[in-house]
Parts: structure tokens; sequence; C-alpha cells
């Protein structure tokens, strides 16, 4: 027997596709300390990563950061992995780079990263939070701005030192 749906007996409701919308904050650390991004160089690398969230079905609403690390406010199709996504952001990005000044020849991300889910609702918030940066790190660093992610998102101590590392 059948499991009985909403409507009459001719009425099926059904979901055939896939509805999914889920923005990411995304947060990366270059690989090393001595090597970070010139402040010159820093929109350029926003624009392209931008250009590879876009190029492979996403929907890029902000890229911004400091010459360290980044942040995208980001949501990604449904039918790829959060961690290969990343990835994919990551290698791109850094070979590009490469290409754009001998100084980048040594230039790698860190293995890690952070991704936080955003409400809808606080879409605007977190472009705002993103477009400042270089004002949110006159009064914290990298490293207490990643533990207050952790904090507010709960995360496992053990992740957010491997981020850290």
């Amino acid at each position: 027997m059948e499991p009985r749906l909403r409507g009459d007996s001719k009425t099926r409701y059904h979901m055939s596709n896939s509805l999914v919308k889920i923005n990411i904050h995304l947060v990366f650390h270059t690989k090393s300390e001595g090597v970070t991004i010139a402040v010159d160089d820093l929109p350029r690398l926003f624009d392209y990563i931008g250009g590879i969230i876009r190029a492979t079905g996403g929907i890029s609403f902000k890229v911004g950061g400091m010459p360290d690390h980044v942040h995208v406010l980001m949501s990604i199709p449904p039918t790829v992995a959060l961690s290969d996504y990343v990835r994919n952001i990551k290698a791109k990005s850094s070979r590009w780079l490469k290409t754009v000044n001998p100084r980048y020849a040594w230039f790698g991300w860190q293995e890690g990263y952070g991704a936080f889910s955003v409400s809808p609702t606080l879409i605007d918030k977190t472009i705002t939070y993103i477009s400042n940066q270089a004002e949110h790190h006159r009064k914290r660093t990298f490293r207490e701005e990643v533990l207050a992610f952790v904090e507010a998102y709960k995360v496992e101590n053990a992740d957010a030192h491997r981020m850290l590392q």
C-alpha cells in the first residue's frame, strides 16, 4: 500500500529536485607568516577569487581580507562538497598569484580553513564585516578573530587549533 500524501488520491506532492541554499563565511590564511600579499595586489586577488566562485556555479557575495588571510561570503552549488570547492579556490588563486609577481614564487595557502554558516538575515552584516577587515584588525589579531568564530559557532577546540597552525 502506498503512503498517503497531502491532497486527494489523484494529487501527489513531492520534490523532484533538491533545494539548497547555504551561505558560507569562509576564512583561510597564508601558509607562511613571512609571505603575505601586497596591499596593492589584494583587490585583484579578491576579484579573482570571486571569479573562480562564479565560474564554478557559486555565488560570491563578498571577498575581502588582509595581507595574511582572506574572508569569502559565498553560496556553493549543491552538487559539490565544500572541501573540494575550497581546495579549488585555494589552488587556483595560489597558482594565479604566482603569475602576478615573482615575490609570490613560494606562496601558498594554509592547509586548513574555517567555514561558517550565515543566515540570510545576516548577509548584509557579514558583507560589512568582511569589508571592514582593516578596521577589525586594528583591534584584534587573526588568531583572536578565529577564536571568536570558534566561540560563537561552538567549534571543537582541536579543530580550531589545527586551523591556527
